[in-house]
């Protein structure tokens, strides 16, 4: 069974290495990429399109000036970001980049959580690992599971902490899908050798948790 669902690639908060991860997984799987949400810039997408320069790259569905939470972003140019303007392009499998980490406010009453649910995707999960770490992936994948949301996996970024990944796998019932290390420059060089690195086993772990599902 070859793995074919789209990806929402989220977070245990800002800066944990979720666009780096998304172009890993664009160039590991061949898949589009799509921002819904970009508040600021750089944009996410532009740097998909530096590290994975052959990957299509969809508009985002808001592009937002300054660099915020999305709600106050969207309030500060007199918008309000609405759910049900989001649809999955149904062209080409998709991996979909949240904004922050799954509690992100969208608008006063919705989050990214609500935008996955409606989205109907499973997700990855980016863990960088720090002191503190533990608490918030787990209360993460708490509120993953708590809405139902399918955890297809969890990625690791930075420097490897043994202890603390094992303990987070133990109570994620999601296996490890790569852990991404401390890279001296990253670049689509960088990006296309690491993919190709883990391109088998990404799949095959993949397609297990398919057909798991």
């Amino acid at each position: 069974m070859e793995f074919n669902e789209n990806i929402f690639v989220t977070a245990i908060g800002t800066d944990s290495g979720k666009t780096v991860v998304s172009a890993v997984l664009v160039e590991a799987l061949g898949y589009n990429y799509w921002k819904p949400v970009q508040a600021g810039e750089p944009t996410d997408s532009n740097q998909i399109r530096q590290l994975v320069p052959q990957a299509k790259v969809l508009p985002e569905g808001y592009k937002l000036a300054l660099p915020m939470s999305p709600h106050a972003a969207a309030r500060a140019e007199g918008l309000q970001i609405d759910l049900n303007s989001f649809q999955c392009p149904q062209d080409h499998k998709l991996i979909i980049e949240g904004a922050g980490g799954v509690l992100v406010p969208l608008n006063d009453q919705e989050s990214i959580a609500d935008l996955i649910s409606l989205l109907d995707v499973k997700v990855v999960l980016v863990s960088n690992l720090y002191l503190g770490s533990i608490n918030h992936t787990l209360l993460t994948i708490n509120e993953l599971r708590r809405r139902g949301i399918d955890l297809l996996g969890v990625v690791f970024n930075g420097e490897e902490n043994k202890e603390s990944q094992d303990i987070i796998l133990t109570h994620a019932k999601a296996p490890l899908l790569f852990h991404l290390p401390e890279l001296d420059k990253i670049d689509s060089s960088v990006i296309s050798e690491f993919a190709a690195e883990i391109r088998l086993e990404l799949k095959k772990t993949l397609e297990y948790e398919l057909e798991g599902s």
